[in-house]
């Protein structure tokens, strides 16, 4: 096909048997050797508009009140919670800051919050989770996660200080760092994954949607946190008069936690994310590896931030070792892990959509161009120049939508099926048939420009430029 719209007679409304593998076109999947159904075709003049009779379009009960506004009441306590812990960490941080040194370490942590935030966006663009999501996952970091760190941190830190377990505060102060924090702080940050997880599942589920969801959990917490290291600096700084200024601990502060290793926070609890994310992807029945990897992910975690408090706390050169010999590679491996699986996500929407575009969802074109960020672009741009920013938003949700769809065909092929696996897939083909009559012309048109197996073409209506 070389039109947004399927050729030939619309496609016979799929019978209550059981699928037969005969009646799958070539290259489709079908029930009988993969598991899910093949690929509704698309059916014209059908109640439900997914292939459906009205026969078959699901009813539903009326819905309670607390039904319909159940959603709106769980957003508002959540943000009533955020806020007010956001008010206590600012006024623990202001106690032991003063109010300059809360200024100028706010002003001063805020410098890789964007660079971070767009690393972790920029990951998850194939399919980008909204952005109040990725705001809860930073407000979580940031407020509720370092307030109950902060508190829990004190208070184990003087127990050890009033204990026999140790001799000297100092024994205490790095007996806190190394042992206690780690445990607190990955904790309270893993509590924002889980909570995604468990209820914004479509939002965490593969490991590259983990990463960046612990990664923007992590960066709030980095931010406040800083706040409160350079500020404390900037005030003992200030103490010392002209001479404190000289050596300058707030220089010192800033180049440490902010150029070397503003990447530590957001490594340390990755960890976690990827852990959910492969937890999303495994089938219902494997129990027991479902719960022991959460766990490990943890525990790698809580022992990457040991090492890291624990090699800032012996003298001479242990600190510049550790980071070079050994959180460096480390990054390095997540990085390369984070990039890998962000092109395996496209790479199974250019092996998954073919299916769905031989069933006449697609034209032959966009599964191509929908697995390419470029061509991506491009459409958004078509799109953009032809019909306005409205149609590059459509076009945004087509493409997500598509991806989405892709995804959960490809773990239902390989027995991770969703429990709403057809309801989804029918929710996901309606909203691509509503959209592709603006969306598919752009997506076809991007994938002729660009793609090699297609003539260097472009759609009618939306000319390269």
């Amino acid at each position: 096909m070389t039109s947004g719209q399927p050729a030939g007679p619309p496609a016979p409304v799929p019978s209550a048997r059981p699928a037969q593998p005969q009646d799958a076109p070539a290259g489709q999947p079908h029930a009988a050797a993969q598991g899910p159904p093949a690929p509704y075709a698309p059916h014209v003049g059908t109640g439900s508009g997914l292939g459906l009779p009205y026969s078959a379009v699901p009813t539903h009960p009326v819905p309670s009140w607390w039904q319909r506004h159940r959603r709106t009441l769980r957003a508002t306590a959540l943000i009533v919670l955020l806020t007010l812990c956001g008010l206590m960490i600012l006024a623990l941080v202001r106690e032991q800051t003063g109010t300059t040194g809360l200024l100028v370490g706010f002003g001063l942590a805020l410098f890789p919050v964007p660079l971070l935030l767009a690393a972790f966006r920029w990951l998850s663009a194939p399919l980008p989770a909204p952005w109040r999501t990725h705001l809860f996952a930073f407000a979580w970091g940031a407020c509720a996660a370092t307030l109950v760190a902060i508190l829990a941190n004190g208070f184990a830190t003087d127990w050890l200080a009033s204990s026999v377990v140790v001799d000297s505060p100092h024994e205490a102060d790095t007996l806190g760092a190394t042992v206690i924090a780690p445990v607190v702080e990955e904790t309270t940050k893993a509590a924002a994954v889980l909570l995604l997880f468990l209820f914004r599942r479509r939002h965490l589920d593969s490991v590259v949607s983990g990463i960046a969801a612990a990664g923007i959990t992590a960066a709030g917490f980095a931010f406040t946190e800083n706040i409160l290291y350079l500020g404390t600096a900037f005030d003992q700084d200030a103490a010392l008069g002209p001479d404190g200024l000289a050596g300058s601990a707030t220089a010192g502060t800033f180049l440490i936690r902010i150029i070397f290793a503003p990447f530590a926070h957001p490594l340390f609890t990755a960890m976690t994310g990827i852990a959910f994310g492969m937890v999303a992807a495994l089938p219902r029945r494997r129990r027991v590896l479902r719960t022991v990897l959460p766990l490990l992910g943890w525990c790698t975690a809580v022992l990457l931030h040991a090492i890291w408090n624990g090699s800032a706390s012996f003298a001479n050169y242990t600190f510049l070792a550790v980071y070079g010999l050994f959180m460096l590679p480390v990054f390095g491996a997540l990085t390369w892990l984070a990039v890998w699986s962000r092109l395996h996500e496209l790479r199974i929407v250019r092996e998954t959509l073919p299916a769905y575009a031989a069933a006449g969802w697609f034209s032959e074109p966009e599964p191509w161009s929908l697995s390419s960020m470029r061509a991506r672009s491009m459409a958004r741009a078509m799109a953009r120049r032809s019909h306005g920013p409205a149609a590059a938003r459509t076009l945004a949700t087509y493409q997500h939508d598509a991806t989405s769809l892709a995804l959960l065909r490809s773990r239902a092929t390989n027995g991770a099926t969703a429990p709403d696996f057809a309801a989804r897939e029918h929710q996901l083909l309606h909203s691509l048939r509503a959209n592709h009559p603006l969306s598919g012309p752009p997506t076809t048109s991007a994938a002729l420009a660009l793609s090699r197996p297609y003539p260097a073409a472009t759609w009618p209506g939306y000319p390269v430029r």
